[in-house]
């Protein structure tokens, strides 16, 4: 009898596993990119920053918000405020996924590290390389991305 447990057990575990690591291929990804465990759209990182300083500068805590599910952070009150007057201005685009894999019709994590602004929006890309590529032809990965975002997500 025991050993019916066990095997009844297993069988169960082995389900779910199964189950678990197959929904990611069926799941649609968030709206805003955060990492995995994390509800920190762009890392933490003040997205107003980008705008105001020209640099990533990262949020402090006690200066948060909720857009689209996840938490925002900025380095102040007055940054808060912005985003929250105008989020669409300041939140990076494509959801903070980054821009270049959003041009290839598929989604990767933006690095906070690795952004431009152009035409007054802010995009995030993978890492260096990446950035490299998109630096490129910024305008003509722009229009791909769009045409692409939000089915990519699906």
């Amino acid at each position: 009898m025991r050993r019916k447990k066990i095997t009844l057990w297993l069988s169960q575990l082995l389900l779910t596993l199964c189950v678990c690591i197959s929904a990611p291929g069926f799941a649609k990804d968030a709206p805003i990119y955060t990492a995995l465990f994390s509800h920190l759209a762009v890392g933490g990182y003040d997205t107003v920053a980008y705008f105001t300083d020209g640099k990533p500068v990262k949020g402090d805590p006690a200066f948060t918000t909720t857009h689209l599910g996840a938490e925002w952070r900025f380095a102040s009150a007055a940054n808060r405020m912005k985003f929250i007057a105008e989020p669409e201005k300041y939140a990076p685009q494509y959801g903070g996924y980054c821009a270049w894999a959003v041009s290839q019709g598929s989604t990767a994590s933006g690095d906070p590290l690795r952004w431009r602004i152009v035409s007054d929006k802010l995009y995030l890309n993978y890492d260096e390389a990446v950035q490299k590529k998109w630096d490129a032809s910024p305008q003509d990965f722009i229009q791909k991305a769009n045409n692409n975002w939000p089915k990519v997500l699906d």
